[in-house]
């Protein structure tokens, strides 16, 4: 076994440029395996583009990544069968009832059909949509269907779920329930690899990475990062601080 297969992702030196523009600039970093890992950063910071390297979609321009192992620039199709990916749009089909899109995502997971109502059963059971499976999808609140993508995106229970900024849009209480289930993966020993730009999500991880203009600027687990800012420091003071540390070290 290689160093970089004892991790579930490592990046070194990772960019993506798009033309002139940087999203992702040498970005190096390891998470371990059932960790619960958070990029933190604005909009704009290069988070999206950086899981999307991860999952295959999009090819680095430089540097190494490797997801479960495997080299996402070279072997992009064995990462895409090792992960779970939700986006904020949560890729579920609103014309599609909650159990035709979990019949679906099956069927494109290559969940094994005898395996199919185990894995579906678990999916509503985790969600709480055991009652909704005629329901049509467009008829879902938020958080339910926040619930759905999140079911659907680990139906072949993959050991790395990768969920960009998954809580965008919906209530605070769905928002903590949805954390909960978050937990309850890694628990279980499912790697979880999350963005966002909500600080006090930057909380529930057991680390984090806040990037800025493409760039990690501070690393670390939420209390070693307050505590490098002093007694009393909250995570919107690492936030603030840490971005105007930045503009004044490349200014």
């Amino acid at each position: 076994m290689q160093p970089h297969e004892q991790s579930a992702v490592v990046l070194e030196h990772l960019t993506k440029r798009f033309g002139q523009f940087t999203a992702v600039d040498d970005v190096s970093l390891r998470v371990g395996k059932g960790e619960i890992f958070g990029f933190l950063g604005p909009n704009g910071a290069g988070k999206s583009t950086a899981i999307r390297i991860l999952c295959g979609l999009l090819a680095p321009t430089s540097g190494q990544a490797w997801v479960h192992g495997f080299d996402v620039a070279r072997e992009p199709e064995r990462v895409k069968q090792s992960i779970g990916y939700m986006s904020q749009r949560f890729s579920l089909y609103d014309d599609l009832t909650v159990e035709e899109n979990l019949d679906f995502f099956s069927g494109i997971y290559g969940v094994p059909r005898e395996r199919r109502p185990e894995r579906k059963a678990y999916a509503l059971k985790m969600a709480g949509l055991e009652s909704e499976l005629p329901t049509m999808t467009r008829l879902l609140s938020g958080g339910w269907k926040q619930r759905l993508a999140l079911g659907c995106a680990i139906l072949h229970q993959p050991p790395i779920v990768f969920l960009d900024e998954p809580t965008s849009g919906v209530d605070p209480i769905a928002r903590r329930q949805f954390w909960d289930l978050i937990y309850a993966m890694a628990e279980g020993g499912t790697t979880v690899f999350v963005t966002t730009h909500y600080l006090d999500e930057a909380e529930y991880c057991h680390r984090l990475s806040l990037m800025y203009k493409g760039r990690t600027i501070a690393l670390g687990t939420p209390k070693e990062l307050k505590a490098a800012f002093g007694e009393g420091a909250t995570m919107d003071d690492v936030f603030i601080d840490s971005i105007e540390r930045e503009e004044a070290r490349t200014a």
